[in-house]
């Protein structure tokens, strides 16, 4: 058997992943190599059933284009910054030949898409597409239109995949996501009152009480939702901005996660507006900008996986994550699915010799919200996850 170490591609151009092991720098070949030859007494379908886990997607680089899209009926203009996957980096480069989900970006009040460069920076290169309308920048915001701001720039991105005049030609896959903070994450309920096909899932940061009410607004979210909140926010307190909202949020799986010592500005970069308002309410956190950053996307990136590439492997990681990470907190309501696929469907009679994670480490005791491999004498291996 000879393998590629540089083959980088995981996923097909629609988003579903295949069977193919890839690698994409030396380290992970010989992790690879490694486990083949400890794994040499199984039968081979073992290692198979372990393989999703150890590759991952292509690492693009960053484009970026701005739109400026028009609502007819609101008669309103809505300037777009947007960043996509690309072979190269620069300004209207050509998309990477693929498809990619849309996610859109709520920014928070008196800040700029500049601020959010982390999120860019971070998902881009895994396979999104992020925009950011930059409307309601004012003092004296409207929400809701800022609202419906963001869907109407989730459906247009979409149908842009139909026409050939545009960069995104044929490179988008219909599944986007609504994202915010602060401002934008009140906004980004009142955008998803009204469903769209299109709309997989609404996630925020920190999210604020609006005008019309977020928390109102929750009632009529029906897709996937989770919540980020920091445990330090004084800006946006959880226990009356967002754990209201996710109380509220009728969707049948949604996820409350506050971040240990977080606070409210920490999930974006230094912006001014935001830093003062929350100095004036805080002595100090015990966190860094970079650790709130990376504890947040260690739980996007796995979220997203799942709701818009459908990668079950990533929710089964993402429910394995809160059981066992120190540094958050969290509540979770999730009637959404349960991913038990036995890989051979009859009745079982053999003796279990061993429970393994994704990782390959042993377990003797098999959490809710997690996955495992049950491995019994007769070389039979079953894949199960408890909701």
């Amino acid at each position: 058997l000879q393998i590629h170490p540089k083959a980088i591609r995981m996923r097909t151009n629609k988003g579903s992943l295949i069977g193919q092991v890839i690698f994409k720098n030396n380290l992970t070949f010989f992790i690879i190599i490694y486990l083949t030859i400890k794994f040499h007494k199984m039968k081979i379908y073992y290692l198979l059933i372990l393989f999703p886990f150890l590759s991952y997607a292509q690492d693009y680089n960053l484009g970026h284009t701005t739109i400026e899209f028009y609502d007819e009926i609101r008669d309103r203009i809505i300037p777009t910054q947007v960043y996509y996957p690309s072979d190269q980096t620069g300004e209207n480069v050509s998309i990477s030949n693929s498809s990619f989900p849309v996610i859109v970006f709520g920014h928070g009040f008196l800040m700029s898409w500049e601020t959010y460069s982390n999120f860019w920076e971070e998902l881009v290169p895994k396979g999104y597409i992020v925009c950011f309308p930059t409307t309601e920048m004012s003092f004296l915001p409207n929400h809701e239109e800022f609202g419906q701001d963001l869907k109407f720039v989730a459906n247009k991105m979409i149908e842009l995949e139909n026409e050939n005049s545009s960069i995104f030609f044929n490179s988008v896959i219909p599944k986007s996501a609504i994202m915010g903070h602060s401002m934008g994450g009140g906004a980004s309920f009142l955008s998803s009152t009204d469903n769209s096909s299109s709309i997989i899932t609404l996630i925020n940061f920190a999210a604020a009480e609006t005008s019309p009410s977020a928390i109102s607004a929750a009632l009529d979210v029906n897709i996937p939702t989770l919540i980020f909140a920091g445990e330090e926010d004084c800006v946006t307190p959880p226990m009356s901005n967002q754990m209201p909202m996710y109380d509220a949020t009728n969707g049948s799986c949604k996820t409350f996660i506050n971040i240990n010592n977080g606070g409210h500005c920490y999930f974006a970069n230094e912006n001014f507006a935001c830093d003062f308002g929350e100095s004036s309410c805080s002595s100090g956190l015990n966190i860094t900008r970079e650790e709130q950053q990376n504890v947040t996307f260690d739980f996007l990136n796995l979220w997203l996986d799942f709701t818009l590439y459908n990668d079950e492997y990533a929710f089964a990681e993402f429910n394995d994550s809160l059981e066992t990470s120190v540094r958050i907190n969290y509540q979770k309501s999730c009637e959404l699915l349960n991913i038990n696929e036995d890989i051979i469907l009859q009745e079982n009679t053999s003796t279990l010799i061993k429970m393994i994670d994704l990782y390959g480490r042993e377990k003797k005791v098999h959490k809710k919200g997690s996955l495992l491999f049950y491995i019994y004498d007769n070389g039979l291996v079953l894949k199960k996850f408890i909701p």
